[in-house]
């Protein structure tokens, strides 16, 4: 059953610079997953449904306008989970707000931990690592806007790879 994921991609320079710090990093995941920021987490979907989700992402895309996102500094869920993040700072709002309309849309189950629009660059290392991902980024800062989220299937060794953008905003 093909695994989807409905995530903003972060737009270049930003997203390369991100992916590749966090392969510096050590992350394995940096090689096959883009930088993002997740509406919705790896959900399983039929093929046949796929259609369907695509026509209920179109629906969630409407439903909001383009918006501004910032992200600056980091920060981290340890100790609940090995994760180091860049943060948003402006935006967020927006973010919830569509993650819900998505989620909405394609009726996913409620999400295990409370909704934190974030850009991960360091997952599952050790502390020396982690500690390095948090300090080297913490100046970290970019603006852009958000004019699209993207739908993603888990194709194996090539991770996750982008399958339509919806754009914000009426027609």
């Amino acid at each position: 059953m093909p695994t989807i994921g409905v995530s903003i991609p972060i737009p270049e320079p930003y997203g390369e610079l991100l992916r590749d710090k966090r392969g510096e990093f050590g992350d394995p995941m940096a090689e096959t997953v883009p930088s993002h920021v997740t509406l919705i987490p790896p959900t399983e979907v039929e093929d046949d449904e796929l259609e369907a989700v695509c026509a209920a992402l179109e629906r969630a895309s409407a439903t909001l306008p383009p918006f501004p996102m910032r992200l600056r500094g980091t920060g981290t869920f340890r100790p609940v989970s090995p994760v180091v993040f860049v943060a948003v700072s402006q935006g967020i709002s927006y973010t919830e707000m569509l993650s819900k309309c998505v989620r909405n849309a394609l009726d996913c189950p409620d999400l295990k931990f409370p909704f934190h629009p974030h850009v991960t660059v360091a997952h599952n290392l050790d502390d020396p690592a982690l500690d390095r991902a948090y300090d080297e980024l913490a100046d970290f800062e970019c603006e852009f806007l958000v004019s699209e989220f993207a739908l993603y299937r888990h194709e194996g060794d090539a991770g996750w790879v982008p399958q339509r953008a919806f754009r914000l905003g009426p027609e």
